[in-house]
Parts: structure tokens; sequence; C-alpha cells
């Protein structure tokens, strides 16, 4: 589990190089002749995941107000 800020952002960090790998995938994908559906779907649903999971570490880094 990732504590402090320094590794939540290291964290995003590597999130982040992954989501823009996946979307470079994607595209070679689309771009081909007879491109495969499944894998495709497969490397978006992905994507989307990495999305969630980037958003939810950058909301972590939001002070608590109420604290």
């Amino acid at each position: 589990m990732v504590q402090n800020e320094s590794e939540l952002r290291a964290r995003i960090v590597e999130l982040q190089a992954e989501h823009q790998a996946l979307e470079t995938a994607i595209q070679a994908l689309q771009e081909a002749a007879a491109p495969d559906l499944f894998a495709l779907r497969r490397l978006k649903k992905r994507k989307l995941q990495l999305k969630d999971a980037i958003a939810r570490l950058r909301s972590r880094l939001i002070p608590d107000l109420n604290a």
C-alpha cells in the first residue's frame, strides 16, 4: 500500500506511463488492416482501469479539509 505523498506521486507517474503505452498500442492496433477486436477491447478496458486508478491516487493527494 502506498503511504506517503512522494510514493503516491511516483505511482501516479508509473500508471500514467502505462496508460500512455496502452494508448500507443491501441492506436497501432486500430490502424491495422484487420484489428483484433477482442484485444482492442481488452486494452481499452485496462486503459480505463488505469485512468480510474490515477484519479483515485490523485484524490488522495488532496488535503482533507475536515482534518
